[in-house]
């Protein structure tokens, strides 16, 4: 064992004194878990799932429920069994649910039958609340 200094090698296979840092001996005798090793822990990152929010249609009296149900089908990939019962829903109770989504895409969907309503002059409201 060399004090102070440790041999290297390098790639002419000549062999030259490494420099130690002082208490380098100590740390080689008290081996693993003495004094002055540190422990490394990984935590890890505490992921949050995204908020949701439900995508709402409003009544009116104006609205042909076939539009209605049309928008259903279109943008809200619902059966015509569903979308006749939330158009149903709507109808009598005012508001109905047309699904729960992100809020990107939630907002999405709320603009493109906003649009499409106003495309075709119907007064149908889509809204979006947090779930």
């Amino acid at each position: 064992m060399m004090t102070g200094q440790e041999m290297v090698s390098d790639m002419s296979g000549v062999r030259a004194p490494q420099p130690r840092a002082a208490g380098d001996d100590d740390k080689q005798r008290r081996g693993p878990g003495g004094p002055g090793t540190a422990v490394i822990t990984r935590t890890k990152p505490q992921v949050k799932r995204p908020n949701l929010y439900r995508v709402l249609l409003l009544n009116d009296d104006y609205t042909p429920m076939d539009f209605v149900v049309h928008v259903l089908e279109r943008f809200f990939s619902k059966s015509r069994e569903e979308a006749n019962t939330i158009m149903l829903h709507v109808h009598h109770h005012g508001v109905g649910e047309c699904g729960v989504y992100t809020y990107e895409v939630a907002e999405t969907k709320v603009t493109q039958v906003m649009d499409f309503a106003r495309k075709h002059q119907h007064p149908l409201q889509c809204v979006m609340e947090k779930k």
